[in-house]
């Protein structure tokens, strides 16, 4: 990722309009700011929540509040609490996110 031609500037999350997104179960609410090239996101997943795909895109994503299950298409599953980030490159490893509990996030990409 490049970030350039942005100029400094602040976002009041809470009055970004949040969309719907179903999960295999559960729902995903994302609130969306997009800078140039950059896609940031303050993502909300309900308890219950699966995705219903497998993700390609390259990601860094830091776990607010919540517990995010997050599955390799290889078997491997890890698990982040809040403080606790991971990074991955597009099209470097599939994953796909699942919580019981219901998660917040914070994501770059």
């Amino acid at each position: 990722m490049h970030i350039r031609d942005i100029a400094f500037g602040i976002t009041d999350w809470s009055a970004v309009t949040p969309t719907e997104h179903l999960g295999e179960t559960g729902l995903a609410r994302w609130r969306t700011c997009q800078f140039g090239e950059v896609r940031v996101r303050m993502v909300e997943y309900s308890p219950g929540y699966l995705a219903d795909h497998w993700c390609r895109k390259g990601h860094v994503l830091l776990c607010l509040e919540g517990e995010l299950h997050t599955e390799l298409e290889d078997g491997r599953v890890f698990v982040l609490r809040p403080g606790m980030s991971y990074q991955v490159a597009d099209d470097a490893e599939a994953h796909r996110s699942f919580t019981e509990q219901g998660a917040r996030l914070f994501v770059v990409d």
